[in-house]
């Protein structure tokens, strides 16, 4: 008797914890229920992949939707759409709205916004501040929530613990992994006046390498001494990879695309304030030492950091433009064209994008491309040539800081639970996305 499935992909080059060959996939209830050759079976749709490579989907576990109160830079329905563009099945979106999610309330309110506008599957982080901390056990168990967030430096928004002691309080407060923007707000202080007005490529002077080193020092021993587990986000520095790479048991380690792809002074020279983001874009020796970052295994996951700020924002003269650049739309091509270049795998760019996540994050369902997983694929074409461009993206500013960028691999379709949702640059199965699930709070 042949089976029957939901959903077949059929003849990709699959790529996954096994290794890489050309198999099927068969797909039921959302869920991937066999892989192998299904040439007998049938299905009520069939994904001709021939030709192309079938990954498990792509999860970026670092973006800014700015909804609520600063809808004119994105929401989470355009924001959700350049991910589904992108070839992302699954994105993280950061506390630092109007108002900061930073209650129940707040998290409830964005999960219900999300809901039928979404595009893709979701999770919120709650941040983790002076005011609640003693709170936080109990928000980090909510549903759709991924996890605390706290800023040691100021970046966009009012969220901020700067010192030891609040740190401190935080993670004393948390169970699961809690993720922090790494700048020390002290030295960031004492060197605001090395901005030169006008000049972009002060950026990096003023939030220096031993800023991001120093509040990374300082993380990393209160972590041990609370035996807490912590996520340093957006590691810039050579100094920090290295670093980290002494303290794994507490510490993983995220890296986003324009740090691996963009170099001062020659970013901030050709896009000004569009290259300007928290932490900043480096020269070549930290460039370097980030990758040296992906080819040790020291780095786990790759995120975008996606945080647009419009077109006329950007164009303030430095330093009253604001930090932050969209990129959940263009990761998995910029880094696949990495991979096409020979600077990472296709495995490790998996690791980092799916394995990883489901491993830092503790996905109860997600993450993995085997039996029993949701069917959340992302498959790409890594023969394609394809130039990025404003015009493509969905983001409400309009713009990438990648426009030019010449694409040598493009993601044709993101399958989120078994529903095509983007096939050809086009969205065909609207606001399906739903909240992530995940091990540590399966029982809420």
């Amino acid at each position: 008797m042949s089976q029957t499935f939901d959903l077949i992909v059929r003849g990709g080059e699959v790529v996954n914890h096994a290794g890489r060959g050309i198999t099927d996939i068969g797909v039921r209830g959302g869920k991937i229920v066999a892989i192998g050759d299904l040439s007998q079976a049938s299905a009520g749709e069939v994904f001709d992949a021939s030709g192309l490579t079938v990954l498990p989907g792509v999860i970026d576990s670092q973006v800014h939707f700015r909804e609520p109160g600063l809808e004119w830079k994105e929401d989470l329905e355009s924001g959700s759409r350049g991910a589904a563009l992108g070839g992302v099945v699954a994105v993280f979106e950061m506390p630092n709205t109007e108002p900061t999610t930073t209650d129940p309330d707040a998290l409830a309110d964005k999960l219900s916004r999300a809901k039928n506008r979404m595009h893709t599957d979701h999770a919120f982080y709650v941040g983790g501040t002076h005011e609640n901390a003693n709170f936080l056990g109990e928000l980090e168990r909510l549903p759709g929530c991924c996890g605390i967030k706290v800023f040691m430096g100021a970046s966009t928004g009012s969220l901020l613990v700067q010192d030891d002691e609040g740190v401190e309080n935080v993670l004393r407060h948390v169970n699961r992994r809690a993720a922090f923007h790494s700048e020390d707000e002290y030295r960031l202080a004492e060197r605001r006046s090395l901005a030169r007005p006008g000049d972009w490529t002060s950026h990096p002077e003023v939030r220096d390498a031993q800023a991001a080193l120093q509040s990374t020092h300082r993380l990393v021993r209160i972590a041990k001494s609370l035996g807490k587990r912590i996520h340093v986000l957006h590691v810039t520095t050579k100094e920090e990879i290295d670093f980290l790479a002494l303290n794994k048991d507490v510490a993983s380690v995220e890296v986003t695309p324009q740090h691996l792809t963009l170099v001062a002074p020659e970013a901030y020279e050709r896009l000004k304030g569009f290259a300007q983001m928290n932490p900043p874009i480096r020269d070549a020796y930290h460039v370097a030492g980030v990758w040296r970052g992906i080819e040790a295994g020291i780095a786990d996951v790759l995120g975008s950091d996606h945080a647009p700020h419009t077109r006329e924002e950007k164009a303030r003269p430095y330093p009253a433009s604001p930090s932050g650049m969209p990129g959940v739309q263009t990761l998995v091509p910029v880094m696949l064209t990495h991979v096409v270049d020979g600077k990472l795998s296709l495995e490790r760019f998996v690791d980092l994008t799916s394995h990883g996540v489901n491993r830092v994050f503790g996905l109860a369902d997600k993450g993995r491309l085997a039996e029993g997983f949701d069917a959340d694929f992302t498959i790409v074409d890594m023969k394609a040539r394809k130039v990025i461009t404003h015009e493509q993206m969905a983001n409400r500013a309009g713009w990438t800081p990648f426009d030019g960028f010449e694409a040598k691999a493009w993601p044709v379709a993101t399958i989120v639970r078994g529903i095509v949702v983007m096939r050809d640059d086009e969205i065909i199965a609207e606001g399906r996305g739903e909240p992530v699930r995940f091990l540590e709070t399966l029982a809420h």
